[in-house]
């Protein structure tokens, strides 16, 4: 067999899988998710190799949003997943991690390159869902794309795309490379640019009257909302901020939900806010300058600033009463989850204790709360769940549909209506050979609920737990209330 050259003077020569999941072990990840296929199942090998767990997911799209969680906890993950329907089964998440800033290295295993076919056409669909994309289609350049793009996703905080053809995966690349890290420090912003932006926000700030900081989702990469960005326990903790001072703003991210339908009415000239790569001081844009060498400064010199201190029984189990009674039941270090309905806004009526994330870790509890109707179009992944031994308790609100958009419109209508399903028969489904490691659970009155709550066993987390939460079907969070009616209002055409 003939040598080749190239190889030959390498000192240690190592396949690019290895060399792409060494680099991401390297950043942190130390689990994989993965759907198996046809074009990426040489690449799965390479995992385990080099230290590295992979969790398979039962669609792609599900392991899209756990590489999304993993992310916003763990500070950045990766995902692998098959060409063509599976890499386009996923964009829904993939869509929502570059929308809110989550840090996702999507590997797609693709044929051969050229092949017969036009290959490009999906990476050039997920191109837009990308701050860089990167074909590995020659080993001489794949270590300079695979270290600059992974570098792009942990510095610009969004996902990037890596292609990796099956006749790639086992070309040699140089492994001494991998004796030097990733340079991760963020770049030092111009100096005398920082010094200005900060005697111009410190003006501001030392004749504001009244000044509130809004801690949002650029500022601790968790949850849309800033939940837990900021210790709930102080005494001058106001509460979650949503729309209807002078105003810091660290992040933020106004979107619809965030602002209870875009009502918020705080005026530019008394707002200052900070981005992570840009500051906005009333009408003043400040580009390319990084908020942490900014917001240390200003912390340093701003000086002391005045500041103010912002039961049970048979009766149903309502929103106003549910939702402090569980944020009284939470502990510290605890991770709470919520989907982006019901429970979104209901997270918002209770305050967290001190380490309390939105948004696992080993020993800590995760708690997810997930209406009925978005349980349905995950709730395979309970067998995920099931199989990893993992711990969560997970409050499904069973209330019979799509309570926000019955408040935007249709209430009585069919389709906002959903099939009722037997929560506990279907954890016993999914978790068919492991009947040790689950438990059900379900609650119809205040009584039911605080017994559960104060359940020493229960709250102990032993392991996989789902309780069935039933509710009145026109009772909603207030947030959630006039969120619809701010949609609704915007969906009526405007008279001509």
């Amino acid at each position: 067999m003939a040598t080749d050259i190239r190889v030959s003077v390498m000192k240690t020569p190592i396949d690019i899988a290895e060399y792409l999941f060494t680099r991401l072990y390297q950043l942190g990840v130390r689990t994989v998710q993965v759907v198996p296929g046809d074009y990426n199942l040489a690449a799965l090998d390479y995992i385990p190799k080099v230290g590295l767990k992979w969790v398979g997911n039962c669609n792609e799209l599900n392991a899209e949003y756990s590489a999304d969680g993993y992310a916003r906890i763990k500070g950045i993950s990766a995902i692998i997943k098959t060409f063509g329907v599976g890499e386009l089964s996923a964009l829904n998440a993939i869509a929502g991690a570059y929308s809110e800033h989550v840090p996702v290295v999507h590997i797609h295993a693709t044929p051969s390159y050229p092949g017969n076919g036009d290959y490009n056409v999906f990476a050039n669909i997920s191109a837009n869902l990308a701050i860089t994309v990167a074909k590995i289609t020659d080993a001489h350049d794949a270590p300079t794309l695979i270290d600059h793009t992974l570098w792009e996703c942990w510095m610009q905080c969004q996902p990037v795309y890596i292609a990796l053809p099956t006749d790639m995966v086992q070309q040699k690349v140089e492994g001494e490379r991998l004796r030097i890290p990733i340079d991760l420090d963020e770049p030092v912003n111009e100096a005398e640019k920082e010094e200005y932006v900060v005697e111009v926000v410190l003006k501001y700030l030392y004749v504001a009257r009244s000044t509130v900081i809004l801690v949002d989702a650029g500022a601790i990469r968790h949850e849309v909302l800033g939940v837990g960005a900021v210790d709930e326990a102080l005494t001058n903790f106001g509460d979650v901020y949503a729309g209807s001072g002078s105003n810091e703003a660290f992040g933020p991210l106004k979107s619809d939900f965030n602002t209870t339908g875009f009502s918020y009415r705080t005026s530019q000239l008394n707002t200052i806010d900070f981005y992570s790569d840009h500051f906005q001081v009333r009408y003043s844009l400040y580009p390319k300058i990084r908020m942490r060498g900014i917001l240390q400064k200003i912390i340093d010199r701003m000086g002391i600033m005045h500041s103010g201190t912002l039961e049970a029984s048979n009766a149903p189990i309502t929103h106003s009463w549910s939702w402090p009674t569980v944020g009284n039941w939470l502990q510290e270090g605890d991770i709470v989850i919520t989907e982006t309905g019901t429970a979104n806004f209901g997270i918002w009526e209770k305050r967290f204790p001190k380490g309390v994330t939105a948004i696992t870790t080993e020993n800590q509890r995760v708690i997810l709360l997930v209406g009925d109707g978005s349980f349905q179009m995950a709730a395979q992944e309970v067998s995920t769940m099931i199989r990893q031994k993992l711990n969560p308790i997970i409050y499904v609100i069973c209330n019979g549909g799509y309570t926000i958009e019955g408040y935007i419109h249709g209430w009585d209508e069919d389709y906002n209506d959903i099939h009722p399903w037997k929560h506990a028969a279907l954890v016993q489904a999914f978790g068919d050979k492991c009947q040790h490691s689950y438990s059900t659970y379900q609650a119809s009155t205040r009584d039911e609920l605080t017994s559960l709550l104060n359940n020493i066993h229960f709250s102990s987390a032993p392991h996989f737990q789902l309780v069935g939460l039933y509710m009145p079907k026109d009772d909603a969070p207030a947030a959630l209330k006039l969120t619809a009616a701010a949609a609704a209002a915007r969906n009526v055409p405007m008279e001509q």
